[in-house]
C-alpha cells in the first residue's frame, strides 16, 4: 500500500495554518506524516504548530522561501508519494484517496493533479493529463490547476527532478511541474479538492516576480533543443500575458515593453492587441 508524505511550507501565517492542517489529518486516506516546514516565521505560528504536538513534524529552518521549504520536506519525507498543501488552502476530505488511486491504477504517472475552488472567483476542473509538456510552454490555458496544493508526485520523481528551483519566489510551482511533465505523463482528478485562498497582497500578484520566474523557467526548458519550435510562440505569448497583468497594474512604461516584445517573438499577437480595447468594453471595464 502506497504512503503518504504531506508538505505544508509556512510563513507567517498563524492564523490560517490550523485550517490546512486540519485538512491534511481530516483525510479519508491518512497521510503517513504530515511535515510542516516553518520557513523562519516570526508570528505566533510556532505556537500555533506545538499544539499539535506528534500529529504532524515540524521542521524549522531561516526564510528562503517557499521553493527552499518545500525542498526541506521532500528531503525529510518517508512516504512513497508526497503531496504539497500551502498554509491558507485547504483539502477535501477525500483529496489524497482520489488521487492515490490514480496512481495505483498508473503506476507510471509522474504527477496527479485535481480541480480547484478559487475562492471568491470559481471552480475549475478543466486541468489536462496526459502528455502534457509543449501544452504547458504554449502558455495558451491552464494545464496544472493550481501548480501547488493540488499536487501529488512520487517522491522519486521529485527527486529526480531536483525539487524545486530556490532561486525563484514566484512560478517555481509551474517550473517544477514543467520539468516532470517533460519527463512522465500527468494524471487529473476532475473534481475540486482544493480550496485555494485568494490574496490582493499574495505573491501570485507580484508580476516582477512572476516575470523572474516565468523568464527563468523558459530559459531551462528552452535548453531542450526538442522544444525550439514551441520557442516564439511561448515567449510572445508569456509577454503578453505580462503585458497584461501590467496594463491591468497602470504600469504603463512596464506594459508598453512586454507589448513590444511580446509582437517581436510573434506578430500573430498584433491582432490580440489591436482588439484589447474592444474585450475590455464587452466585460464592462
Amino acid at each position: 500500500m502506497r504512503t503518504i508524505s504531506v508538505i505544508i511550507p509556512v510563513w507567517n501565517r498563524a492564523r490560517e495554518v490550523s485550517s490546512a492542517i486540519d485538512s491534511a489529518l481530516g483525510q479519508t486516506l491518512p497521510p503517513l506524516e504530515v511535515i510542516v516546514v516553518d520557513d523562519g516565521s516570526t508570528d505566533e505560528t510556532p505556537e500555533v504548530l506545538a499544539r499539535y504536538g506528534d500529529r504532524i513534524r515540524v521542521v524549522r529552518q531561516s526564510n528562503q522561501g517557499v521553493a527552499a521549504a518545500r525542498n526541506a520536506g521532500i528531503a525529510v519525507a518517508r512516504g512513497d508519494l508526497v503531496a504539497f498543501l500551502d498554509s491558507d488552502d485547504v483539502w477535501q476530505p477525500r483529496k489524497l484517496e482520489l488521487q492515490a488511486a490514480r496512481f495505483d491504477a498508473e503506476p507510471g504517472l509522474g504527477l496527479v493533479h485535481c480541480g480547484v475552488d478559487f475562492e471568491g472567483t470559481g471552480i475549475t476542473v478543466d486541468g489536462m493529463e496526459g502528455a502534457v509538456a509543449a501544452e504547458m510552454l504554449r502558455l495558451d490555458r491552464s494545464v496544472i490547476v493550481s501548480h501547488s496544493s493540488s499536487v501529488m508526485v512520487p517522491r522519486r520523481v521529485a527527486e529526480e527532478v531536483g525539487g524545486f528551483d530556490a532561486r525563484m519566489r514566484v512560478s517555481e510551482d509551474w517550473d517544477f511541474c514543467y520539468r516532470v511533465a517533460a519527463r512522465h505523463p500527468i494524471g487529473f482528478v476532475a473534481e475540486a479538492l482544493v480550496r485555494h485562498a485568494r490574496h490582493a497582497a499574495g505573491l501570485q500578484n507580484d508580476i516582477a516576480r512572476m516575470e523572474q520566474g516565468m523568464l527563468l523557467a523558459l530559459e531551462k526548458a528552452f535548453a531542450d533543443p526538442a522544444v525550439q519550435p514551441l520557442r516564439r510562440h511561448s515567449y510572445g505569448r508569456l509577454h503578453r500575458i505580462l503585458s497584461g497583468c501590467y496594463f491591468e497594474q497602470r504600469q504603463w512604461r512596464a506594459f508598453l515593453r512586454h507589448f513590444v516584445k511580446s509582437v517581436g517573438w510573434d506578430w500573430r499577437n498584433v491582432g490580440y492587441f489591436a482588439a484589447y480595447p474592444l474585450r475590455r468594453m464587452r466585460r464592462g471595464e
